[in-house]
């Protein structure tokens, strides 16, 4: 993987995704390149990631080994695409979330950058063959799915195109190592991939749970946050299951007609809208109003939180 530190890691997007990946990189010890297409949005991008950086730093939670200042001066912006692409071995796109505006970019991206350059999306449930199919780089295309917001939640979802070269996952999957992420490899796409499936099958049953009237949306997060959450940090579903038995085998064995009971009175997908949606905002903006100054106060003591979580977690490997 040290070819890949003779050249700059692209991030193509300022927003929240596009610096905290930035952060992540920088940290190993990588030039990294920001775009965007305004002067004022990559110079907001660099002036939050000091910021970042430096509380950060005071709290004990800066990543890496360099100093606030060392990393960044890894970290500089462009709003020329060309310019940024220049260079480039690994590019992370994290632009809006549309099939339409990632397709017209890496059509832009394709005609710019070398041969050699891998293209990563930061797509949490686009299709990879929708969005690099005709593509000269298709070989070279990847889907990096991070965990929002990457710094502080190091799994990495890889998801390769039918015709991505094995050697761009397997040097996708080496640099997500090297920078400290998680990586786990999709062996073929499924919609919305491993984790947004994993993540809205609690969602739609917390959803049904409120809309039934057996719990409140309070006592529903309780539920995880103290309950499964507090397992989950550390253990997968699948082992968590292994451990409350005799092996996984033996789990089933005891529990499987219980489990296959409660599974088939489970209702059908919600439409998400109506009296249950009002009744839930409303329970969640009595604790966190939904305007930018409670919401960005709560975010940043989740960060607090995962951080915090990330080391405990590295101290018990």
């Amino acid at each position: 993987m040290s070819s890949m530190r003779d050249g700059n890691i692209v991030i193509i997007g300022s927003g929240l995704i596009g610096r905290s990946w930035a952060m992540v990189f920088a940290s190993a010890g990588f030039k990294v390149k920001i775009y965007d297409i305004l002067e004022q949005q990559v110079t907001a991008a660099i002036e939050d990631i000091r910021k970042q950086m430096e509380e950060l730093r005071k709290s004990g939670m800066l990543r890496g080994s360099l100093s606030v200042d060392q990393q960044m001066s890894l970290i500089t912006v462009c709003t020329d695409l060309k310019s940024a692409v220049d260079g480039a071995i690994f590019i992370q796109e994290c632009i809006p979330e549309s099939l339409e505006i990632k397709q017209n970019f890496f059509s832009q991206l394709d005609a710019l950058a070398s041969d050699d350059t891998i293209f990563s999306s930061s797509t949490s449930c686009l299709s990879p063959i929708k969005m690099f199919s005709g593509l000269k780089h298709v070989k070279k295309s990847i889907v990096s799915h991070p965990v929002n917001p990457p710094y502080y939640v190091p799994l990495v979802e890889l998801v390769p195109h039918p015709e991505t070269d094995p050697d761009t996952v397997d040097k996708t999957y080496a640099l997500m190592k090297e920078i400290g992420q998680s990586p786990v490899k999709l062996m073929k796409e499924i919609d919305g991939f491993v984790l947004n499936r994993l993540q809205f099958a609690v969602i739609s049953e917390a959803w049904r749970l409120v809309k039934e009237g057996v719990m409140s949306p309070t006592d529903v997060d309780l539920v995880m946050s103290e309950g499964l959450g507090m397992r989950y940090a550390f253990l997968g579903p699948l082992e968590t299951t292994h451990l409350n038995a005799q092996g996984f085998e033996n789990y089933f064995g005891r529990y499987g007609d219980g489990i296959k009971r409660v599974l088939s009175s489970f209702g059908p997908v919600p439409d998400f809208s109506g009296e249950v949606m009002q009744k839930i905002h409303q329970a969640l903006c009595q604790n966190v109003p939904a305007d930018p100054e409670h919401l960005s106060a709560r975010r940043k003591w989740r960060d607090a939180c995962l951080g915090r979580l990330q080391k405990l977690k590295q101290e018990m490997k």
